[in-house]
């Protein structure tokens, strides 16, 4: 693998699913759960992918697994085509990559003992005795913060914050060089999220891990990522460092998640931002930029039916430029 070349290619990805109807069930409409989606990401690196429920983010990082077939685009790990991965390649590209879930209680199976759950990633890949791997099993509880003696246990005898590190032990047992974050805190109470995500930023520096952190929260992803990329309705509308984020934000659509963001101090108050109506459906998409039905920045009926631009207005900083999603946009075409 050349040194330049990024960890993680996504290029022009879609995801679209056939909805079907009818006495035969035939594909009456199409659902462009993703649609044409682009990115980098480089070792080491943690890249956050924001946006609202329903705007494709875990659709896209199950295509990034694997667990998604993309019926568009490609999707390339180490400068290798996914799709195009030999029988020995892909066992390689499934060692070296591991997907945290959003509830840790669905994604672990409740008739499966701790030690057969951080067993089975050894199991399926062939490594080592059995000695040795509830030798490891016993050693990953260790380094997420769990008791040795709890590998006797079963999923529903722990807490969701004890299973999700459960979670994080699996992932990281076959020590990937990349795990996709499917919103690993959210279904966690707000005082055992930050010992988690502490736990996640130890791990990335101690095994070099890459992560791609997928979330609808902008105040957590600010904090651990070093880029982060916008999304709505299956696309990218923005894209840069995390300090330009939120220093700078262009798209209306990032600037109305900056103002939902709640302040500690109530006297550093941030005028909020209140979006019209609600996301349009992927079966029924707009025609034109999706946005600009939403948007408070003021276009006409005929620039609503025209598709946004995205463009690098800056080094590393990218934006769809439309009259609904970036004010005074003509200086940056």
């Amino acid at each position: 693998m050349n040194p330049d070349t990024p960890l993680l290619e996504v290029e022009n990805v879609q995801m679209h699913f056939p909805v079907r109807g009818g006495i035969f069930r035939t594909a009456k409409k199409i659902c462009k759960a993703v649609d044409g989606v682009s990115f980098s990401l480089n070792e080491g690196e943690s890249f956050g992918l924001v946006g609202e429920s329903g705007c494709g983010k875990s659709t896209l990082g199950k295509c990034i697994v694997g667990l998604n077939h993309a019926t568009g685009g490609s999707i390339r790990f180490q400068g290798k085509h996914i799709r195009h991965l030999s029988r020995k390649e892909r066992i390689a590209f499934h060692r070296n990559i591991a997907m945290i879930f959003q509830d840790p209680a669905d994604s672990l199976n409740p008739r499966l003992s701790i030690r057969d759950i951080l067993m089975e990633p050894f199991i399926v890949h062939n490594i080592g005795t059995r000695t040795e791997r509830e030798s490891w099993a016993a050693s990953l509880l260790e380094r997420v913060g769990l008791p040795t003696d709890a590998i006797n246990k079963f999923p529903f005898e722990f807490s969701g914050g004890q299973r999700q590190r459960i979670c994080i032990a699996r992932a990281i047992a076959l020590k990937p060089k990349l795990i996709v974050r499917d919103e690993p805190v959210s279904a966690l109470d707000v005082s055992v999220q930050s010992q988690v995500l502490n736990l996640l930023m130890d791990l990335q520096k101690e095994m070099k891990l890459s992560y791609l952190f997928i979330a609808h929260d902008l105040a957590v992803v600010k904090h651990f990522s070093d880029r982060i990329a916008i999304m709505y309705l299956g696309n990218i509308v923005e894209l840069g460092s995390s300090q330009t984020i939120f220093s700078a934000p262009l798209h209306a659509y990032t600037q109305a998640l900056i103002s939902a963001i709640p302040q500690a101090d109530p006297q550093n108050k941030r005028q909020r931002i209140i979006l019209r109506g609600d996301v349009p459906s992927p079966i029924d998409r707009p025609p034109g930029c999706p946005f600009a039905y939403r948007s408070w920045l003021p276009s006409s009926d005929e620039e609503k039916k025209q598709p946004g631009i995205f463009k690098e207005v800056a080094p590393g900083h990218f934006v769809e430029l439309h009259p609904a999603t970036v004010h005074d946009y003509k200086r940056y075409l």
